[in-house]
């Protein structure tokens, strides 16, 4: 399936998660906020939420610091 992540089409095995997504890009889903078809996905679904061809997502990495 084709999903566009920050403006850019990737290609990814059917029946993936949000949190399976985030994983295979290495990203620690407590740190990270995701928009799907410009609906936010709250983080306690991102296990069950799971993606289709042709989503669109915007994932924001949050970072501290000082």
């Amino acid at each position: 399936m084709r999903i566009k992540i920050n403006g850019q089409w990737a290609e990814y095995d059917d029946g993936l998660t949000v949190s399976q997504l985030l994983a295979a890009l290495e990203l620690d889903a407590r740190r990270v906020a995701v928009e799907r078809n410009t609906i936010i996905v709250r983080r306690k679904t991102f296990e069950q939420t799971a993606l289709n061809d042709n989503d669109e997502l915007e994932i924001v990495t949050l970072v501290g610091g000082g």
